[in-house]
């Protein structure tokens, strides 16, 4: 009898490599047993992916730490052509002369994308990262960053993330603003920051800190904006102006789609001089999501407002209010509703959903506007934080009453 078919070895070219760039590099590496047609195959891979499944477990750190960097080590010098991705995403790395070594390796072979998730600790990004012109993606974690002052920015990047870095505030806008191709901007755990962003194709921008001011100069194409805005006693953490800061932060982005802001965002934008009508109509913007909204503050409720009735596309609307005081506040601006906004008409809002209200009168103001503005609404969705069963009731009760100008709108109450 004849040998029977090798269909391993005699698998194409192209399904070989399409076989490999699916597998984790320690299983990619494995394959080489197959057949001498597979043989180090695995060495002229372009993305390299590694973290500490890579090598074997221990419950010795140092053992980790010792097996990993023999590891990425060992497949960066029988690694052969270029290298277009190389991410390591570990805790058991952080400050090696290992990493700057291997940075250098990749900074000769036309990387483009560099992933960088490390530990806590003390990396500083070596020089030749900044050698490392062709990249389009970049993504750090955990290290210090301070370019040389020959550093003109990376020409070709679109995408940069950065968490928790070390950097002063004036690097990070050098290098958004020397990065003229950038699409995508994420920063998160950066303190007291004031931040001016001039990105002209920037579209996607996602931040997360304790940002004491942000000015969007020159951001024309952003698409979405999700932002969490952290202070530690009260507003005065803020930058105060007498710039009204929702003009200031989203009077230059005509093609938004979609806007989320988290803790604290809201409060950010009332501040300042309320100057009426917004100079700009977000004509693209289909979904906006709110949380934590005073709705004790009227300069609060006014941006919401504002925002609400300047975007006549608008799909999808989710708010939660932030909880009440133990106090009572003074009355001042809670005639927001007896003005001119039921002249307003939200023609394509369909969904709402409201969460965590307690009832008070300008969250439900707010509800019965909704309500009476929108013409092909479907669906309003409340749950709330009161834990009294008979107030929880009187709420559901006096929300049941309101006029609906749609006449398929329903609500759908939520238990805790």
């Amino acid at each position: 009898m004849g040998e029977s078919p090798d269909f391993i070895s005699d698998l194409p070219q192209s399904i070989i490599e399409n076989i490999l760039t699916r597998l984790w590099i320690r299983d990619a590496i494995r394959t080489s047993v197959l057949s001498s047609k597979w043989r180090y195959k695995w060495s002229t891979l372009t993305d390299l992916v590694f973290d500490e499944k890579c090598v074997s477990p221990s419950t010795d750190r140092c053992v980790v730490e010792t097996n990993l960097v023999r590891f990425v080590t060992g497949v960066l010098l029988l690694h052969q052509g270029p290298i277009h991705k190389f991410q390591l995403s570990t805790s058991f790395l952080q400050c090696r002369p290992d990493i700057d070594q291997w940075l250098l390796f990749l900074s000769r072979n036309g990387i483009k994308e560099l992933v960088l998730e490390l530990g806590e600790g003390e990396f500083r990004a070596p020089t030749c990262l900044f050698n490392c012109l062709k990249l389009t993606r970049l993504e750090l974690c955990h290290c210090e960053f301070d370019p040389p002052r020959c550093f003109k920015g990376f020409s070709s990047l679109k995408s940069l993330n950065l968490h928790q870095i070390l950097v002063a505030p004036e690097v990070i806008e050098s290098l958004i603003s020397g990065c003229p191709l950038l699409e995508f901007l994420s920063l998160s755990y950066f303190d007291s920051l004031v931040l001016s962003i001039s990105a002209p194709n920037l579209m996607y921008l996602y931040l997360d800190g304790e940002f004491k001011d942000i000015f969007l100069k020159n951001t024309p194409k952003l698409v979405a904006v999700s932002v969490s805005m952290y202070m530690h006693e009260d507003v005065t953490d803020f930058e105060q102006s007498f710039d009204y800061n929702l003009v200031k932060f989203l009077g230059g982005v005509p093609l938004l789609e979609k806007l989320v802001g988290y803790i604290y965002f809201t409060k950010y934008l009332s501040i300042g001089d309320d100057p009426g009508r917004l100079p700009i109509t977000y004509i693209h913007l289909k979904t906006i999501e709110l949380y934590q909204v005073s709705f004790e503050d009227a300069n609060e409720v006014l941006v919401l407002l504002r925002l609400v009735t300047h975007s006549p596309n608008l799909k999808e609307l989710k708010v939660s209010a932030s909880p009440i005081q133990l106090f009572s506040l003074e009355e001042e601006g809670f005639d927001l509703f007896e003005r001119d906004y039921f002249d307003y008409q939200l023609p394509r809002l369909e969904t709402v959903k409201m969460t965590d209200v307690s009832g008070i009168r300008n969250e439900l103001e707010f509800i019965r506007f909704l309500l009476g503005t929108s013409p092909v609404l479907e669906t309003v969705i409340v749950s709330s934080s009161l834990t009294d069963k008979d107030a929880k009731m009187d709420m559901v009760v006096e929300l049941l009453r309101y006029p609906r100008v749609s006449p398929q709108a329903q609500f759908l109450f939520l238990q805790d």
